[in-house]
């Protein structure tokens, strides 16, 4: 038999939510199917077609349903906030769970659900350059040159933006450098932004389509677009962030939601997250990888590995220090370099 696994556009406005709504049911109460709304940020789509019908393949998954959407960070976590049915989300930052969490529509022992942390998937900060590398980009410092024109997605909206500045940020303190130097260098950094798309995958399509000198991105992205045959390279910087993508159910989910999320730290589900470039959360999972700089050692160690915990005191701290709208350092940045929009 056949199984359904629909797509649905990502939905940002509120007043839209009702045109894509799709309730839940729940295929152990007596219903031939369940339906599991899941809403995600922009670039796990690829990996999450192949896990799902994998799952679909199980004997929990085999009369389930997906519909999906896909769409920046932030706002898709304020769009299921606001009323986007979701049961199951994966967003790219553990603060747009929080959201939810918040809004009483995730449980707060969230994370200790699936005893990972609710973390599915790993992944790195690179740079991403043109073919042959015109610009003789090798590092953090070489994007603040003169001429050389920076896309990556807005910190406004996007979730990766918001790894990538911290990795930026935090390349200058991890060579020795203060706070002050740190937040110097951030505003060469967006002066030279040339494009800051709403999502990680868009600021992808803007920089294949032409824009800029070198694209700041997650390492599974650039491991994508090269499987996708973009004519690109990509740069694992010395200091670089660890990425780790959080994924959580709602609290009135069905029974499948839940049995999805844990399929997920399964061996098979996390050889589909290597396929598509993501760095696996269990131990055991190795393989080539086509479109890596080398698919046969597919993840380098980079020379400093940043985390959100060890470095910038959790995303609690990270969002009221840098992000807060107000008063945060990226945002007052961004507001004098004129990028905040």
């Amino acid at each position: 038999m056949s199984k359904k696994l629909t797509t649905a556009v990502a939905v940002t406005l509120v007043g839209a939510l009702g045109l894509s709504a799709c309730g839940s049911s729940d295929a152990s109460s007596g219903d031939k199917a369940a339906t599991v709304n899941l809403v995600a940020y922009s670039t796990p789509q690829t990996a999450f077609k192949e896990i799902a019908e994998a799952f679909q393949e199980t004997d929990k998954g085999k009369d389930v349903e997906f519909s999906e959407s896909y769409g920046p960070s932030g706002d898709q976590s304020r769009a299921v906030e606001g009323g986007q049915p979701a049961d199951f989300v994966n967003f790219s930052l553990e603060s747009d769970v929080t959201r939810l969490v918040d809004a009483k529509l995730v449980d707060a022992d969230w994370k200790t659900q699936t005893g990972h942390d609710g973390i599915v998937a790993d992944s790195v900060v690179v740079l991403v350059v043109r073919k042959g590398n015109p610009k003789k980009i090798d590092g953090w410092d070489d994007l603040v040159k003169p001429g050389v024109g920076i896309v990556t997605p807005n910190p406004a909206s996007s979730g990766g933006a918001r790894w990538n500045t911290l990795a930026a940020y935090g390349h200058v303190i991890a060579n020795g450098g203060t706070e002050k130097e740190a937040e110097e260098y951030l505003t060469k950094y967006f002066k030279n932004a040339v494009s800051l798309p709403g999502s990680a995958r868009d600021a992808l399509t803007s920089f294949t389509s032409g824009n800029g000198d070198v694209l700041v991105s997650y390492e599974n992205e650039a491991i994508l677009a090269r499987q996708n045959g973009e004519d690109i390279d990509y740069i694992v910087p010395d200091q670089t962030l660890l990425i780790e993508t959080p994924a959580a159910v709602t609290v009135d989910a069905p029974q499948a939601a839940a049995d999805f999320r844990d399929f997920l730290f399964t061996k098979e589900a996390q050889e589909d997250f290597l396929a598509s470039g993501y760095r696996p959360v269990i131990e055991g999972v190795t393989g080539e990888v086509e479109g890596a700089n080398d698919p046969a050692n597919p993840f380098p160690a980079p020379a400093k590995l940043l985390t959100i915990a060890t470095d910038f005191g959790g995303w609690d701290a990270a969002k009221k220090k840098f992000f807060d709208e107000e008063n945060g350092i990226v945002t007052k940045i961004q507001i004098a370099t004129g990028t905040s929009e």
